[in-house]
């Protein structure tokens, strides 16, 4: 454990999986200041690290000599050590309908200009930036070139079972090599709490799985047509006699030709499946069981879909190193170091 503690400036922090991982580490945090509008996301914050300091909206957080404004109020903090930050990808993303995946130019994704303008403010020894993988080439080396870095991929498979590929753009100094890969008895299986699946890991966890379709026949073809979203069978014997099921009745039609024939077909056998529950998307993002407790399943899902994977980050944050912090006044230099003329980028782009 450090005796001497950091400062940590996170922003969209979500269900603060940067804390998770400092305090998994063993890294003293004297100030954990975090940027958060989701009501679920601070109460479940709150529930596990009461001493966070909540800021609320990013647009209103500021950093001048020492100095935390936000609309929560106004902070002495000194020197702040780390700045980390999912900046929203719904622009981004594959996910996202082609119509909105407008990237920087998206009402979303552009709040990363927000994370980019308080990292130029803070000038802190290190900082970290996540967001998708999905983005495309364009997207991608405008990040790189407005953080100065080359953003570079994990995929969340590599030490959980989960495919979750994300990018990541930091100045802490590591080899992504040399990340523990997880063993093979490390499966999907292994981390349910009852019944059974056939497939060895997860589709990647979204915040969309916090809005699952009742309709179980909808749910399961959206799975196995799609791997849309990870389900579970009551059996190895349930899983087998539905997919017979499946191919004889519905594999290869379409959503309209399924809706037309389904109410004279019995059904009854996709009323077994079932979707995650949040101790399960717990363990597929490597966040201790009962984190997410005190909000519902669906919000839990909300939470952890937009998430990070909590291996990935540890893994990053454990090269930190601390006597400089500490020990020693050294921070970011100037705007320059970020790759361009700051206050041109947010007055043409954001403001």
């Amino acid at each position: 454990m450090i005796t001497i503690g950091i400062t940590v400036l996170s922003l969209f922090d979500g269900k603060s999986g940067g804390q998770i991982s400092l305090d998994e580490l063993g890294i003293k945090v004297d100030k954990y200041l975090a940027s958060e509008i989701k009501p679920h996301a601070i109460k479940v914050t709150q529930h596990n690290f009461p001493d966070t300091i909540q800021l609320g909206d990013v647009t209103k957080v500021k950093y001048i000599d020492g100095v935390l404004y936000s609309e929560s109020g106004t902070y002495e903090v000194g020197k702040i050590d780390l700045v980390i930050g999912g900046s929203p990808c719904q622009n981004f993303s594959m996910a996202c309908i082609k119509e909105k995946r407008l990237g920087l130019e998206g009402e979303k994704s552009k709040l990363f200009y927000e994370f980019l303008r308080i990292l130029e403010e803070v000038k802190p020894k290190y900082y970290l930036l996540e967001n998708v993988a999905s983005m495309d080439k364009n997207s991608q080396e405008q990040l790189n070139e407005y953080m100065g870095v080359k953003g570079f991929m994990i995929n969340s498979l590599d030490v959980l079972p989960q495919i979750r590929k994300r990018l990541y753009w930091t100045n802490i100094p590591f080899d992504k090599e040399k990340i523990s890969k997880r063993e093979a008895s490390f499966n999907l299986q292994s981390i349910l709490e009852y019944g059974y699946t056939p497939k060895e890991y997860s589709s990647c966890l979204l915040e969309g799985h916090s809005r699952p379709t009742a309709d179980k026949l909808r749910l399961t073809r959206r799975h196995l047509e799609k791997n849309f979203i990870p389900i579970v069978y009551e059996s190895k014997e349930h899983y087998e006699k539905l997919i017979e099921h499946y191919n004889k009745y519905y594999r290869g039609k379409s959503a309209k030709e399924v809706d037309a024939i389904r109410d004279s077909i019995d059904n009854s056998i996709y009323d077994g499946v079932r979707i995650l529950t949040a101790a399960e998307m717990e363990r597929l993002q490597g966040v201790p069981e009962g984190y997410t407790s005190t909000v519902s399943r669906n919000e839990s899902a909300s939470l952890l879909g937009d998430g990070w994977s909590i291996p990935v980050i540890k893994f990053i944050l454990s090269h930190m190193n601390f006597e400089e912090v500490l020990h020693n006044d050294i921070h970011i230099d100037s705007s320059k170091d970020l790759g361009m003329d700051f206050n041109n980028i947010y007055n043409q782009n954001y403001i």
